[in-house]
């Protein structure tokens, strides 16, 4: 099979014109460099939970999901090192925007907001606190780089880029996802902070979802019975990650592998979510 992509962490395989098979790895990315280190069946549990989650908004939207089942694979495929981490999809006409959307402000949304009152150019209410619910869900896009870093756009600048139908289309869209989900989420104990989603057009301009939904690695998943106004929260994402490497100061470029403990608290804290979002043990 012809490989057609290799990212942070999916690689993406042509399985014919309008078919192809996306495989997770265990990789882990932080700060835009893959790190040296795997995190073992982390590629199964980031396919299954977004499984879960394209079959949970399959009333909002169409997805671009095909089949998990390893025996509807290529029979290049149907073997163990591909069961359960991959996805046989739709080819679509990808659309060239990280559509964000945030619920809670934290993270550079909150560094911001306390620098000028803004996130994304988006004016919010005075007297926030970190971690704090917005009055309402915001869309905050960026663009999609190939490599370095993505840039926040604006909604006038998406509306340039895609023209403004398919912008609102996007930004409505990603808001009534988000909602849905977050609102299912806080029933399980888990709040979703803030999340990315990517779309893409089908054969008959139809907007469909794609790649992943509501991940460990795309979104920030917090303890709803821990969860306090006013400082930073516990997690169930790679934000345990990217702060272990703040606080010890670990250059992902010497190629150093990370301890073994901080990898396996990594995964351990995707098995959590992974369980009280489907309520089913990661097998």
């Amino acid at each position: 099979m012809k490989k057609i992509s290799s990212g942070k962490v999916r690689e993406i395989y042509e399985v014919d014109d309008d078919k192809l098979l996306l495989v997770v790895s265990d990789r882990i990315s932080a700060f835009d460099y893959i790190l040296p280190s795997l995190v073992p069946n982390k590629g199964k549990i980031l396919n299954q939970i977004s499984a879960f989650w394209f079959h949970h908004i399959k009333d909002i939207i169409p997805n671009h999901v095909i089949s998990t089942d390893i025996n509807d694979f290529p029979k290049e495929f149907q073997t163990k090192e591909f069961e359960g981490r991959s996805m046989l999809v739709k080819k679509l006409k990808m659309i060239p925007v990280e559509c964000i959307v945030r619920g809670y402000i934290t993270g550079s949304g909150w560094k911001s907001y306390q620098e000028n009152g803004t996130i994304c150019g988006i004016t919010l209410p005075q007297g926030l606190q970190e971690s704090e619910k917005l009055p309402e869900p915001i869309f905050t896009p960026t663009t999609k780089a190939a490599e370095g870093h993505d840039e926040n756009i604006s909604f006038e600048e998406v509306c340039q880029l895609i023209g403004k139908d398919l912008a609102k289309q996007l930004r409505s869209k990603t808001i009534e996802i988000y909602s849905k989900c977050a609102q299912y989420a806080l029933t399980k104990g888990v709040i979703i902070a803030d999340t990315k989603f990517e779309f893409g057009l089908d054969e008959n301009g139809t907007l469909v979802i794609a790649d992943e939904v509501l991940t460990p690695d795309s979104s920030r998943f917090w303890s709803a019975c821990d969860y306090e106004i006013g400082k930073s929260q516990k997690s169930f994402d790679k934000q345990y990650l990217r702060d272990w490497i703040k606080s010890t100061g670990y250059n992902p470029e010497t190629g150093t592998p990370i301890p073994n403990e901080v990898i396996e608290t990594t995964v351990n804290k995707y098995k959590e979510a992974y369980k009280l979002l489907t309520d089913k043990d990661f097998k």
